[in-house]
């Protein structure tokens, strides 16, 4: 920024010095000058200002998982100009301050280390209840990555998936570190593959890729 007002008013200086146009054509170029920068800045200051109200309003911290307009990843640095959020497929995104401001924020942890990991299943209205409960709940309390300081919740709905009921379970519970989010949802993934493998499922969804009726499914049914 400063080089580049170096360079705006040096070449102003050299011009006028040589030139040496009237007294009303200054005043004008100056005029002119002065509402260029401005409008210029418009969105620089903009975004400083916001800046500031995050620095001091923390609707989240650097750590924080956060999902802003599509992009979903780890706060990485809060600057005056911009907030830079390193996405989960390790890509960086810079969005100015001034965003903030206006849209909607989620963030996953809000300053704490562990998170609300949320894991979905669907089987046949056949199966047991209570059994796959029951099951889902051990998968759940014996992975490495849990943080069981907080609670395991499981809900089990009936939902239609192409005109037919079938049973959706719902687990939540907390990672202890929000870097594990993914290893945690993997493993809890992986070993009910196993564990569910001779359940039937719901006719019709059966093809999809192989993990047992994962959240990514059912972002796609709704």
């Amino acid at each position: 920024i400063l080089s580049f007002f170096s360079y705006i008013f040096g070449v102003n200086f050299l011009f006028f010095s040589i030139m040496q146009p009237p007294k009303e054509l200054l005043l004008a170029a100056g005029g002119s000058i002065a509402v260029a920068v401005g409008l210029s800045l418009k969105d620089l200051v903009s975004s400083i200002i916001a800046g500031l109200i995050l620095i001091f309003d923390r609707p989240f911290q650097v750590g924080d998982r956060v999902l802003f307009e599509g992009n979903y990843g780890e706060i990485k640095s809060i600057g005056l100009r911009a907030v830079r959020l390193v996405t989960l497929d390790d890509s960086l995104v810079t969005i100015p301050n001034s965003k903030f401001i206006t849209e909607a924020v989620s963030s996953g942890n809000a300053g704490e280390l562990d998170m609300m990991i949320v894991v979905k299943f669907y089987f046949d209205t056949s199966v047991s209840v209570e059994d796959v409960k029951s099951k889902l709940r051990d998968l759940m309390s014996t992975s490495r990555f849990i943080y069981l300081k907080k609670p395991i919740v499981l809900n089990i709905n009936e939902v239609l998936v192409l005109g037919k009921p079938v049973l959706l379970l719902t687990g939540k519970c907390y990672v202890l570190d929000v870097k594990f989010e993914k290893a945690l949802e993997t493993d809890i993934y992986t070993r009910a593959l196993k564990v569910f493998k001779n359940y039937p499922r719901p006719q019709g969804i059966s093809e999809q890729k192989d993990i047992y009726l994962s959240q990514s499914y059912d972002d796609e049914l709704n």
